[in-house]
């Protein structure tokens, strides 16, 4: 079955780094871009970043713009946000899907998954 599942969340404190993995399966990877979205409580979900299925382009949200990059290791099935100068507004749980569109405001997501918890405080 089509998976995704994120790992890497953890409570660092502001201006820390993470990286959040993104492990596939289940469809054929190199084919898809990967969207990053993530989620606060009572909040809708956030588009964050998303990376070409070459990994050619990349798309950030502006308030990550600068901070957040986006990467992919198709060999491994895998693809990765690297998070840097965190701040306490990044807090939320992280979520990759993937869609075969990377062009789109509305992609056709594959799976969600559970996420991963970033908390950033102090």
């Amino acid at each position: 079955q089509v998976q995704l599942v994120e790992s890497g969340g953890a409570l660092v404190q502001p201006g820390g780094s993470l990286r959040l993995s993104c492990e596939a399966s289940g469809f054929t990877f190199g084919d898809y871009a990967i969207w990053w979205y993530r989620r606060t409580p009572g909040k809708e979900r956030q588009f964050v970043a998303r990376i070409s299925r070459g990994a050619t382009m990349t798309v950030y949200e502006d308030s990550v713009k600068g901070r957040f990059t986006a990467s992919r290791d198709n060999d491994k099935n895998t693809a990765y946000l690297q998070m840097n100068s965190l701040k306490p507004e990044d807090t939320a749980v992280y979520y990759c899907n993937a869609a075969l569109a990377f062009y789109s405001d509305y992609p056709d997501l594959l799976s969600w998954g559970q996420g991963t918890q970033v908390t950033v405080s102090s």
